[in-house]
């Protein structure tokens, strides 16, 4: 019988309680927020806390009111959303192939400073991005970047690599030696050998970062506000978001445009769940 089973009655029912409680605060706004945004702006208004509408009742014309162009009569949420997917995804392909490289270099290859250069890496993920924020803009306005999205993924890249190599550098430690010194004796040759050996054992672990660097990317805002406030056509779906919460706008409309923005998040965290379950357990043996 498992310890759970053996444990007092008492003990049992609070565990439960706490469980129910914990459910309740977590997916109780979020199914509050789907209930209302199926639901018509009238029905909304004149009984806001009908939890439980009638199939009849159900209307999901917010959620394409959030989506369609405003040409259209939307609110271009769709369009938002598709410009954060490109930065987010490039930012993760880009961040990661140096992220990679430089966190095994920080946990294996033995050279002067290598200490010092592993605390500046780590100083500067502790920097607020606010600090940031002035330089960058700085920078890139001098060469003709802001305004694009190119300009605001160099941006994503260079604040997401510092966590990122701290992140695989952690993984690459809890990684045996030995393999990598067995690879080397059988004649590969450093990158032939962090191809084929070290980064397929670290796969879960780099999946995990993967998915940590796009939830960054993904949900930025600042940077977003700061380097593409004038053109519209280029927003994040935060910035899309955001517009959504004039008082002009609908409830329904923003809650459904709330549930479309986190609906990527979640379908990638259920999709590499196992991965990340596991990288985070590899990272924090060592």
């Amino acid at each position: 019988m498992s310890k759970a089973m053996r444990a007092p009655l008492p003990e049992r029912a609070l565990r439960v309680l706490v469980i129910v409680v914990a459910l309740v605060l977590a997916v109780g706004p979020v199914l509050y927020g789907v209930v209302l945004a199926i639901r018509p702006f009238s029905a909304v208004l004149n009984a806001p806390l009908d939890l439980f509408p009638s199939p009849s009742e159900w209307d999901f014309s917010a959620f394409g009111t959030a989506i369609r162009d405003e040409a259209d009569g939307g609110f271009g949420l769709g369009r938002f959303i598709r410009n954060s997917l490109l930065l987010a995804l490039g930012t993760v392909v880009a961040s990661l192939a140096v992220s990679v490289l430089g966190a095994y270099a920080a946990a294996r290859l033995r050279y002067k400073g290598r200490n010092v250069v592993n605390g500046i890496i780590l100083s500067v993920y502790l920097l607020p991005g606010i600090v940031l924020a002035v330089p960058l803009f700085v920078m890139l306005s001098r060469v003709g970047l802001t305004g694009n999205l190119a300009g605001l993924l160099i941006v994503y890249v260079s604040t997401t690599i510092p966590v990122a190599v701290y992140m695989v550098r952690n993984y690459f430690i809890a990684l045996p030696e030995s393999v990598e010194e067995a690879a080397i004796i059988d004649g590969c040759t450093l990158p032939v050998m962090l191809w084929r050996v070290v980064l397929p054992i670290a796969a879960p672990g780099v999946a995990a970062t993967a998915i940590y660097v796009f939830m960054i990317a993904w949900n930025e805002y600042l940077f977003a506000l700061l380097f593409l406030v004038q053109k519209r056509e280029l927003w994040t779906a935060p910035l899309g978001l955001s517009q959504l919460t004039e008082i002009s706008v609908p409830v329904t409309v923003l809650l459904a445009g709330s549930i479309i923005v986190t609906v990527p998040v979640v379908v990638l965290f259920f999709i590499f769940q196992r991965f990340l379950v596991s990288g985070l357990t590899t990272g924090a043996e060592k």
